[in-house]
């Protein structure tokens, strides 16, 4: 069964790329070809200057895929063991992104002493701690309460400013991507087609004032009416 179609996107380094559209559309597919997660049958996905190699790459799947016997701090590690980060090395950079996450004292615990929040974030640490120069998310926060997904929203946002990678996050939620997106890419329905492009508009940086202000309401209405819209063309 075809899943795209006639895909052609371009990514800029930095920027921050929402991939929207309903369930079933190919956005986690497009998302796993950028990684390398799978093959085309045909076209070509290009890297500049090169593709990078797997220390510039984190991927944040829907679920956290933690390791159930190993701590928080040795699950963060794992990527950086990969590479050949010697432990008494790694440490410091392990604790600094769990302590940017919230979870400073949590170092030792277990992801089954953790909660479903507090494991993304774990995931989420395991792949910044290297680094990355391309971070691909996969509806990370869907099965989080509202009230966890907005602190990790604005925890991500975050990161993403202090980091400076590129990230392709993949959501079915127009208010996610409203809050986090520079550029949001609707999909169509199955095969995924880019059906519309969306720049963001510049909004507050203060997590609450973003999504008080009049533009981030605006920029909702519009991206609604766009998957209106295309629901009532399919």
């Amino acid at each position: 069964m075809e899943a795209l179609r006639d895909i052609t996107l371009e990514i800029e380094a930095g920027e921050f790329l929402v991939l929207l559209g309903p369930s079933g559309c190919g956005k986690s597919t497009l998302l796993r070809l950028i990684a390398g997660l799978e093959t085309a049958d045909r076209g070509a996905l290009l890297f500049s200057p090169a593709p990078p190699r797997p220390g510039e790459m984190g991927f944040v799947f829907q679920e956290p895929t933690l390791l159930p016997w190993a701590s928080a701090a040795d699950n963060v590690y794992l990527p950086l063991r990969i590479e050949g980060v010697a432990r008494g090395e790694a440490m410091g950079r392990v604790r600094a992104m769990l302590a940017a996450l919230g979870l400073e004292g949590f170092e030792g615990a277990r992801p089954r002493e953790l909660s479903g929040g507090m494991r993304m974030r774990v995931s989420l640490a395991r792949a910044l701690v290297t680094g990355p120069r391309l971070l691909l998310l996969d509806e990370p926060f869907a099965a989080l309460d509202e009230f966890t997904r907005h602190r990790l929203q604005n925890d991500l946002r975050r990161l993403w400013r202090r980091e400076g990678a590129t990230v392709v996050f993949v959501t079915h939620s127009l208010y996610e991507a409203a809050f986090l997106a520079t550029r949001v890419v609707l999909l169509s329905p199955r095969p995924g087609r880019i059906a519309a492009e969306f720049p963001a508009p510049a909004l507050e940086e203060a997590p609450e004032e973003r999504r008080t202000s009049t533009a981030y309401l605006d920029f909702i209405r519009t991206l609604s009416l766009a998957l209106q819209a295309l629901h009532l063309e399919g």
